[in-house]
């Protein structure tokens, strides 16, 4: 399937620069991350929420988990997961359980972890399993620079066998 034309046309329509990327089939951000040889720290996600009005992006590092009660919070309202059921309705050109992060390709609102901010290079799901999108730091930052940045990250806790 390659790059959601969703997103294709937005960032095109922007005019910003990207790279996009092939790897094996993955089933989560993690394998994402060690199929292509990143950190997934630089490995942008995003999680759709419900709220009360509609739905937000909540753009997060794959090294972490929406933290529902700061993002709660920070709304100052209730927020849910959305089901896979909502996000494959609104992400309708991509992969199910793919989100790309860019909520402007798919006229959400959205809210980007601040652990985002510094890298040099950003990279996120195009729309597929087996694509990555490549962005420099500063234009993932441009793309991002109408998002509130809110520290709603947290990294997730690592489970030892046993």
């Amino acid at each position: 399937m390659g790059i959601a034309i969703s997103l294709q046309q937005y960032l095109d329509g922007r005019g910003v620069p990207y790279d996009v990327m092939t790897h094996e089939r993955t089933h989560s951000s993690s394998e994402t991350a060690r199929a292509s040889s990143i950190s997934e720290d630089n490995l942008a996600k995003g999680v759709l929420m419900r709220r009360e009005d509609g739905y937000l992006l909540a753009i997060v590092p794959a090294s972490c988990r929406v933290e529902v009660k700061a993002l709660s919070d920070w709304l100052k309202e209730p927020i849910v997961l959305a089901s896979e059921t909502e996000a494959s309705t609104i992400f309708g050109d991509c992969e199910l359980g793919c989100i790309p992060p860019v909520a402007g390709a798919y006229d959400l609102m959205a809210v980007v972890d601040e652990s985002l901010e510094g890298f040099n290079d950003i990279y996120f799901e195009g729309g597929d399993h087996r694509t990555l999108v490549h962005l420099t730091g500063r234009n993932f930052h441009r793309l991002m620079s109408d998002v509130p940045h809110v520290h709603i990250g947290e990294h997730r806790r690592m489970t030892s066998p046993g």
